[in-house]
């Protein structure tokens, strides 16, 4: 099952190692692109670099288990990118920079895209969706895939986040028996680890936000409409967006200017416009602006602390903070689940209808006989409810669909609207997750805590995440959100905000969170 995936990893990682290699662990990506520049490491050596990390900590000593599959080509497309800088051309920031694609979009290297299902072992498709030829143009090396949440997450309401029947579990990098989230677990571990300069994730609710805040990383889900979706597995044309993943707000900002673009394909990019997002960040970006400031109830007494001392920051980096209420929005939950559900079925399975024949799996009710099937392998751990569910649904043209997307996008943008225009504020501010939970094969997921996705992932809103510091040893974040094309302002006011309070912690890999002492009482 395993051997095609493990003989990429064994291609990949068989030239020796620099006896004295650049360092790469924390290393910022726009200080990769320095060192080259200066000429004092070249692509090649830092991707050799983040080969050899990757084989010591993914499937040695920690095991975090973040990347699924290395592509073989990466070290030549290093080589070749060298060559261009030796020749005066540079492509930009990202020219011969290492970064990570999600399992669930194409790229045209010589490795499948899964999203995590056996079912899709075999999708070599050789093919690069618009967002990774972007990237590639941008210069950007494409180092591999990171390993997700089978199907994005999916494919039952009992999952455990992280894993999926070709990668198994991604482990969090900051305690190791907790979370690392899903859908884009990977790339959030990835990411965290320094496995490469950034990643690309992809979200349809938290998907990109939630391990963003508990990997301790900076995460963005940009506006729907600004990234191209086209060759990405798909949930929900409505919801779905690909975001970059790095450990500062600026790599983000560099990796989301090679990102976004018109594509003829996807015409909800029909106005998007390439531009740098990175070149406008300011530290002054918070002097007077108004922060709507919304606390969840329910929040420990550790992301309150957090959580509050990100609002002091805020404030003294000149915000105007101002209180607000969310509105009451009972039956966005229920009209959402409708939308996925039915846009699953119709989008997965017109993408399934264009893998290359060898997938045998064309159809939503094929991938479900192919899990039963391999069910061993496909469901030791969760069963595949949500996937019936969307079988059943009646079409795009089902007139219960389309009331329920009606009312889940102005419940949605009414409630930030709303909670904005009452602030007089651009941006809307509140803990974006609260801290990892346990992985868990026997229960799922369990989690009932502070949640900042769900209105913005609905809306088609931008929902930046930032690292506000610990809780119990556990990285959290603080989102910053603001109505739909507004994603360099939420730029701007994360970037002021991180670089006062400077609030993010590298992992350490230990077994169990850092909770201090207590466990073991006073014997």
């Amino acid at each position: 099952m395993r051997l095609m995936f493990l003989a990429v990893l064994l291609s990949a990682t068989a030239a020796p190692a620099l006896a004295k290699g650049p360092r790469v662990e924390e290393v910022p990506l726009e200080q990769v692109q320095a060192m080259m520049t200066a000429g004092k490491t070249t692509s090649v050596a830092m991707t050799r670099a983040y080969l050899d990390r990757i084989a010591a900590l993914d499937r040695k000593g920690p095991r975090l288990n973040a990347v699924i599959a290395l592509n073989p080509d990466a070290l030549a497309q290093a080589k070749r990118l060298d060559e261009e800088r030796r020749a005066g051309r540079i492509r930009g920031p990202l020219h011969g920079v290492p970064v990570l694609i999600k399992d669930n979009i194409e790229t045209a290297d010589p490795i499948p895209t899964t999203a995590g299902s056996l079912a899709l072992k075999d999708n070599v498709t050789r093919r690069d969706a618009p967002v990774v030829a972007r990237l590639r143009a941008a210069g950007a090396v494409i180092l591999g895939k990171t390993n997700l949440s089978e199907w994005a997450n999916i494919r039952s309401s009992h999952a455990m986040s992280g894993w999926s029947a070709v990668g198994g579990l991604v482990r969090n990098p900051y305690a190791l028996d907790r979370t690392a989230c899903g859908s884009s677990s990977g790339s959030g571990a990835a990411v965290a680890a320094s496995f490469a300069a950034a990643a690309v994730g992809t979200e349809t609710d938290g998907s990109v936000v939630c391990l963003s805040s508990i990997n301790g990383l900076v995460g963005l889900k940009p506006s729907i409409g600004l990234v191209s979706r086209t060759h990405v597995v798909p949930i929900s044309h409505s919801q779905d967006t690909p975001g970059p993943m790095a450990r500062s707000v600026r790599d983000a900002a560099i990796l989301l200017s090679a990102m976004v673009g018109a594509d003829p394909a996807d015409p909800a990019t029909a106005g998007a416009v390439a531009r740098d997002y990175a070149a406008g960040l300011s530290v002054s970006a918070l002097s007077g602006m108004r922060v709507a400031v919304l606390r969840p109830e329910g929040l420990s007494t550790e992301v309150a602390a957090s959580f509050d001392r990100a609002l002091a920051v805020l404030k003294a980096a000149g915000a105007v903070l101002v209180p607000v209420e969310a509105p009451k929005t009972e039956a966005l939950g229920e009209a959402e689940f409708t939308v996925l559900k039915t846009e699953l079925k119709a989008d997965l399975d017109a993408y399934l209808a264009t893998t290359p024949p060898a997938v045998s799996a064309r159809t939503l009710d094929q991938l479900i006989a192919f899990n039963r099937a391999q069910a061993a392998q496909e469901m030791p751990f969760f069963a595949q409810e949500t996937f019936e569910a969307a079988a059943q649904t009646k079409g795009l043209g089902d007139p219960a669909y389309k009331a329920a997307r009606a009312t889940s996008l102005r419940l949605a943008s009414e409630a930030i609207d709303g909670m904005l225009r009452r602030a007089g504020a651009r941006v809307l501010v509140e803990p974006t997750y609260a801290e990892a939970w346990l992985s868990d094969p026997v229960h799922g997921d369990q989690y009932n805590g502070p949640s900042s996705s769900e209105l913005p992932a609905v809306a088609g809103y931008p929902n930046l995440t930032v690292p506000m510091g610990l809780a119990k040893g556990l990285p959290v974040g603080l989102s910053f959100i603001a109505t739909k094309g507004d994603d360099a302002t939420v730029l701007g006011a994360g970037y002021a905000y991180e670089q006062r309070a400077r609030a993010r912690v590298a992992p350490r890999y230990l077994a169990q969170a850092d909770v201090g002492a207590g466990l073991e009482g006073a014997r």
